[in-house]
């Protein structure tokens, strides 16, 4: 089942009214905190001479750093905003975007078809995903990588909901980044934490390796201290 019209008008919403510019979406933090580290703990199982896709890259900063450590990256997203925003901040880089709906089981078989079984790099995508897309999502991954390819995926867990909620009721209200977060109506760490590796085993993806971490966020609190949501990351292999 396709994402709802309501879900892809909110991230088109969303990325629509988005300044260019790195940072400016409070999830868009520099890779030194993001793929870097990742890619540090994917590596070691994946083959860098594979392309890496980028699921959800959003403006595609991680993407292009992910192109330092991988023969080729490709970044896919489903708001077609995001998508020009990142092809406009890529400047040369060797990379690639293009409008992916994760759901679509055609356009999906399809990317596989053309790259064959490629690595992904799925940060912070299921969790907000509507319920009923979130199998596909999953299921997305198994697809891409096929039974050579490996995956690092990230996603939020529910004690970043309390983050959230301490942030958004902090004397001033939410900082101006979450602020449009709520305002497009986007719903992050909607899933429950036993849900993720339920999705992931359910599409045929094991577990090669995982642990708990944190993803920093680009808005701090009053008193200056960075926004940071507890995730797990999972290192994911084929069948």
């Amino acid at each position: 089942m396709n994402v709802s019209d309501k879900y892809r008008s909110n991230w088109e919403s969303f990325w629509g009214e988005t300044p260019d510019g790195h940072g400016e979406a409070i999830w868009d933090s520099d890779p030194s905190l993001g793929a870097a580290p990742h890619s540090e703990l994917l590596l070691p199982y994946a083959d860098p001479e594979r392309t890496i896709v980028d699921l959800g890259c959003g403006n595609g900063t991680q993407t292009r750093f992910l192109a330092t450590r991988f023969a080729r990256a490709v970044g896919v997203d489903l708001s077609h905003a995001a998508v020009e925003h990142a092809r406009r901040a890529s400047k040369g880089d060797a990379v690639e975007f293009e409008q992916l709906d994760l759901t679509d089981t055609h356009a999906v078989h399809a990317l596989h078809e053309r790259l064959g079984d490629a690595n992904v790099y799925m940060r912070a995508v299921i969790h907000q995903s509507e319920p009923h897309a979130r199998p596909a999502v999953a299921a997305a991954v198994a697809g891409i990588i096929g039974s050579e390819g490996r995956a690092f995926v990230v996603e939020l867990t529910s004690a970043s909901r309390d983050v959230l909620q301490n942030a958004a009721s902090a004397p001033g209200g939410p900082g101006p980044k979450l602020q449009r977060v709520f305002h497009h109506g986007l719903k992050p760490a909607d899933a429950a934490d036993g849900e993720i590796p339920r999705l992931l085993s359910e599409a045929g993806l094991t577990v090669l390796a995982d642990g708990a971490t944190t993803l920093p966020q680009t808005e701090y609190l009053a008193d200056g201290t960075r926004i940071e949501l507890p995730a797990r990351w999972f290192v994911l292999a084929g069948a």
